[in-house]
């Protein structure tokens, strides 16, 4: 193994330009924050700040090159991007490390995935500092241990994880085509959410469904109240995924627990929303499922509909909605959250039952595709971790 910081010929950090007098700018200087990187590593350009040359001056130790590997230290730890010429010139600012490599003497896609790898969350997992906003230090970052292996080794291994990327890309992008399609059947029968042209009748949330969140307080449960088994499964963020419920990792309380807690119990027919931190995903509750009593956590709701109405077509509709509200939402911050006050303003569309059910019914259809390719997907994600292990550690 080797110590980044004796590898890499650069690892420093920015500052906000206000703090030294200086005002963000519609226009000029491209400035990359956390929230301008999505998970994958891509540039969000529409969340770029700006800063004016002057500025960019003054701030020429976080002056970003080509193939720097920007590393974020606060809030969202352990995001990572590649930077590249397009977006040239740009500068940074204290959130995110710049790390730079000196040519020949590593090959920086294969950095990138080694500050993927398990290995190195673990590493910063212990160095986390700070309670209200978790963030590592520079030194820290100069101590992550590097896989010392040679660089013909290193190119091989960034060809192996780059081929298994782009098939992973290719599902997401199959399964992005799917989504659209599904939106452009409900598009064809209501209108478009997003340009607000739904058809009538449109009723406040509050009108739809019951929104209730989990309990809290003292009662809440605490570490030592959960367990592999018992009489209540208490759902947390591994729960409820993009696919709706995963049991894969459960959780209980016990039966007195449970009837401590005032809010959050489950029935038949509710949906389940994450509103912190992955914001979004969507759960039903139907009587397939084999758990009689659940409780939500306090990073979801329950949504409770008070009318008939088709649960797959309420799903689906609240996705689209929920595309427009996430956008108002920083992505980089350490927890994203959707309150219930926010939700208390959506406007949705309840049109003839008939409609909702052929709409669910066109659903299940791509339904079958959907978990063909997810399946799929599964695959190679798993196929990555193992690669990952292999390599990383």
């Amino acid at each position: 193994m080797a110590r980044l910081g004796d590898i890499a010929s650069v690892v420093t950090k920015g500052t906000t330009p206000t703090s030294l007098g200086f005002a963000f700018e519609n226009e000029g200087i491209n400035f990359i924050k956390i929230e301008s990187i999505e998970e994958d590593g891509s540039f969000i350009k529409e969340k770029f700040g700006h800063i004016s040359e002057e500025c960019d001056r003054a701030l020429s130790r976080s002056r970003l090159q080509e193939n720097d590997i920007l590393f974020s230290i606060a809030g969202a730890i352990g995001r990572t991007a590649i930077v590249t010429s397009e977006i040239l010139p740009a500068n940074t600012n204290q959130a995110l490390a710049i790390i730079r490599i000196p040519k020949g003497k590593i090959d920086y896609k294969f950095l990138d995935y080694a500050l993927h790898s398990g290995a190195i969350v673990d590493q910063f997992e212990k160095k986390k500092q700070g309670v209200a906003q978790l963030n590592i230090s520079l030194a820290d970052v100069r101590s992550f241990q590097i896989p010392d292996i040679s660089i013909q080794e290193q190119s091989r291994i960034v060809a192996i994880l780059g081929k298994v990327n782009r098939l992973i890309s290719l599902r997401k992008q199959q399964l992005q085509k799917l989504d659209d399609l599904v939106k452009s059947r409900f598009v064809e029968l209501f209108g478009d959410p997003s340009t607000k042209s739904l058809m009538l009748p449109i009723k406040p949330m509050p009108e739809v469904c019951e929104i209730i969140d989990g309990d809290r307080g003292v009662n809440y449960p605490k570490q030592e109240d959960f367990s592999e088994n018992g009489y209540c499964l208490f759902l947390n963020a591994k729960n409820v995924t993009k696919q709706g419920f995963n049991f894969d990792e459960c959780l209980f309380i016990t039966k007195e627990k449970d009837e401590s807690l005032r809010k959050g119990k489950l029935k038949r027919g509710d949906v389940v929303l994450t509103t912190r931190g992955t914001i979004g995903n969507l759960a039903f509750y139907t009587n397939d499922i084999p758990f009689e009593h659940i409780r939500i956590n306090s990073g979801m709701v329950l949504l409770r509909m008070k009318e008939e109405i088709n649960e797959r077509f309420f799903i689906e509709q609240f996705k689209f909605l929920l595309e427009d509200i996430k956008k108002t939402i920083a992505s980089g911050s350490a927890q994203p959250q959707l309150p219930i006050s926010t939700m208390n303003k959506i406007k949705l569309l309840v049109p003839p039952l008939e409609k909702q059910e052929a709409f669910s019914n066109y659903i299940s259809k791509v339904d079958n595709n959907h978990l063909t390719i997810q399946h799929g997907l599964d695959k190679l994600e798993l196929l990555k971790q193992s690669f990952m292990q292999k390599y990383f550690g």
